[in-house]
């Protein structure tokens, strides 16, 4: 094995959580603070005065203007211009609550059980967590399924190789013109048709609100959704007696699924701006300088959560803040807590015993922290229940 999947859980920010409440990292050539205390990280992600939304391509730490040529909608704009963006597209969201939606993802994860079953062992990150995450977004567009084939090709990145660099290529971009122009063409019932019939402020959308509506739906429930899935295989590889304690009450898998989130959080951090000379908990920050509200590290701040660094699979309340806090609550919320608690019913029902093989965990590196998020791969062998 090449690197362990221990669940000790690490926190990587606890010290300076405790000391400062925040941290100031270098991230391409400046220096962010990042806010870690989850009171301070609730208050800074609701004051969207003072800490900023409205920076195109810098919200996301790395920012990306490398990588995409548009602003992503709607969560690269602030109030009450971000409540009329969000708006138009919280429909598609949504379909994740609907029936038909609930069916195809539980017998999608099924299969992809059910092929894994069948092999020897199974590579968790692109052999059973990609393709869900890739067959799953086909139900939440509403586009025919057999687009993830093409999703699926891309890899676990839109907008990076695996372990490497950003790409330079204009992949996605590309694909989505593809799609505007179909959907102007001849539209359907899908996402993309829908954003050429709809209306911002009286007039119709631009092409480029489009794209930036259809690039952040692509981007920004990629990799964080294969993480989760690989970290939740990975932990019960570890922990058999905790599948063990779901089955004894199915009840238990909505707030199991919650803990998973909490703890595996795969989005570190994410940026604001400050428009003007801020102090950030003792740091100042000069007109259009960027500030990051940790997600992580307040998922661990034990001013909120007793001995954070446990998984109780029963926790509660667990006021996890892995989706965002405030205007910018995540729009993909219902659709990763709709994968990852039918995935885990699945588990519980289907499955005997799950053993790691190989491991190869993702380490995010910067200058001021590390931090294990996910895995690059993972091996498994899976057994059915009652064999």
């Amino acid at each position: 094995m090449d690197d362990s999947t221990s669940t000790n859980l690490q926190d990587p920010f606890r010290e300076a959580r405790q000391k400062d409440g925040v941290l100031k990292c270098p991230f391409q050539g400046e220096e962010v603070p990042m806010i870690l205390r989850h009171a301070d990280v609730r208050a800074a992600a609701k004051d969207w005065e003072t800490f900023s939304s409205d920076a195109p391509f810098r919200v996301p730490i790395p920012s990306e203007e490398e990588v995409r040529s548009m602003r992503q909608l709607p969560i690269e704009t602030n109030p009450p211009e971000h409540k009329e963006y969000r708006a138009i597209v919280e429909p598609f969201f949504q379909r994740s609550k609907l029936p038909e939606v609930v069916s195809k993802v539980e017998a999608l994860i099924e299969a992809k059980l059910e092929e894994a079953l069948g092999r020897e062992s199974i590579e968790v990150v692109n052999d059973f967590a990609l393709p869900i995450q890739s067959h799953a977004l086909t139900y939440l567009l509403n586009v025919p399924e057999s687009e993830a084939k093409t999703y699926i090709d891309w890899g676990i990145h839109v907008f990076k190789v695996s372990g490497g660099p950003f790409k330079k290529g204009n992949t996605l971009e590309d694909y989505l013109q593809v799609q505007f122009d179909r959907a102007e063409a001849d539209p359907g019932e899908d996402l993309f048709s829908a954003l050429t019939k709809v209306e911002f402020q009286g007039r119709a959308l631009t092409r480029e609100e489009m794209m930036g509506f259809a690039n952040l739906a692509f981007a920004g429930g990629r990799d964080t959704i294969i993480h989760s899935i690989s970290s939740i295989i990975a932990y019960f590889g570890e922990n058999p007696d905790q599948l063990e304690f779901l089955r004894e009450d199915p009840k238990r898998i909505t707030h199991a699924g919650e803990e998973f989130f909490r703890v595996f959080m795969p989005l570190t951090h994410i940026g604001r701006v400050c428009p003007v000379t801020t102090d950030v908990h003792g740091v100042e920050v000069a007109p259009d300088g960027r500030v990051s509200l940790g997600w992580a590290s307040a998922n661990f701040d034990d001013a909120v959560f007793e001995n954070p660094q446990e998984i109780r699979l029963d926790r509660k309340p667990n006021p996890h803040i892995s989706f965002g806090f405030g205007a910018h609550l995540c729009l993909g919320a219902p659709h990763a807590r709709l994968i990852v608690r039918t995935l885990l019913k699945v588990l519980t029902e289907k499955i005997g015993q799950i053993s790691v093989m190989d491991a190869k965990r993702h380490i995010e590196k910067e200058v001021k922290f590390e931090r294990a998020n996910g895995y690059d791969s993972l091996t498994v062998s899976i057994s059915k229940r009652g064999t």
